[in-house]
């Protein structure tokens, strides 16, 4: 299973991005999906995740101006991020945790860089 991120950039301070998880396959069971960030010297925290049955999770840091969702196959994951701050330039992650054949399994996508800055 291939986790491939896209939509980082740089964006202003207020401003929006959108960013992008897909899942290579399809017979794989998605349990769960995340979206992690890491700044340069700390330590990798979760932003938001998205289960199955729809429920959403944020970190207190992003709650009101994150939101996740994903397509209706679940194939892709999205993060939408408004009202951006230097805070929250980071790399993001994408990370899985799925089911096939009765075991489960933890995938990482690659990172991609967010930069907020004027």
């Amino acid at each position: 299973v291939q986790l491939q991120v896209s939509g980082g950039g740089l964006v202003q301070p207020g401003g929006s991005l959108r960013l992008s998880c897909a899942v290579s396959r399809s017979d794989f069971s998605i349990n769960a999906m995340h979206w992690y960030r890491q700044a340069p010297g700390k330590q990798r925290d979760l932003v938001a995740t998205i289960i199955t049955g729809g429920m959403t999770t944020y970190a207190d840091s992003v709650r009101g101006r994150c939101t996740i969702s994903r397509d209706g196959a679940k194939r892709t994951v999205y993060l939408q991020m408004n009202s951006l701050s230097p805070e929250d330039a980071a790399v993001y992650y994408c990370h899985a945790d799925a089911t096939y054949r009765g075991l489960t399994y933890s995938y990482w996508g690659q990172g991609t860089q967010v930069t907020v800055s004027s």
